[in-house]
């Protein structure tokens, strides 16, 4: 069996200077391509999963409530969909499409350029333990870790590069990954206040 690392949403648009920014995006952009650097055997995989949207429908708010609603951020051929330039897409073999047409937290919602999903692709290639590193710690990264682990893959979130939008809503997604069997390591990025 297979490792793999899953690279979540670290996009312009969530990294310093964007439109949904999370303090310490770039860096963990950094710490990601320094880790994949210095540990190229780590992961027999690596994947990167996008937020990719053209129409969201209520997922975009205006004004956005910062709960259910967002302001737009990552739409489809604009500079903020792109991965942030800090980080090294060399090792990732495919890249996951979410929320062309509703809103998507989970990688395992989206789809490479052929269609296949998440889950089958990590399938195929015999993969049963995934590690997850990315934006946000309590949003996109705490829904992909926790399909993740539905999936029955062996699922482990290296906290240290991943960002955090607050707090609050940070201390509910690790208990929610915990109590899912998620092994948790290190501790995310935090912003400042």
């Amino acid at each position: 069996m297979a490792n793999a690392l899953i690279i979540v949403d670290v996009q312009n648009d969530f990294c310093e200077g964007g439109s949904l920014a999370v303090a310490g995006g770039a860096g963990v952009a950094a710490g990601i391509s320094r880790l994949l650097a210095t540990a190229p055997e780590r992961w027999d995989h690596v994947v990167a999963t996008k937020d990719y949207h053209v129409d969201p429908g209520a997922h975009f708010g205006n004004p956005p409530d910062f709960v259910d609603s967002w302001p737009r951020h990552c739409v489809v051929g604009t500079p903020g969909s792109e991965f942030h330039p800090e980080l090294d897409t060399t090792r990732v073999e495919a890249v996951f499409h979410k929320g062309e047409h509703a809103a998507a937290y989970s990688g395992f919602e989206g789809h490479a350029a052929d269609g296949e999903c998440l889950a089958d692709w990590l399938r195929r290639h015999d993969v049963d333990r995934v590690d997850l590193v990315g934006i946000a710690t309590d949003h996109c990264v705490r829904a992909t870790a926790l399909d993740a682990a539905r999936e029955g893959f062996r699922t482990t979130v290296l906290l240290e590069l991943t960002a955090a939008v607050a707090p609050a809503t940070t201390d509910v997604a690790l208990r929610a990954m915990e109590g899912a069997g998620v092994t948790l390591h290190g501790e995310p990025v935090m912003p400042t206040a």
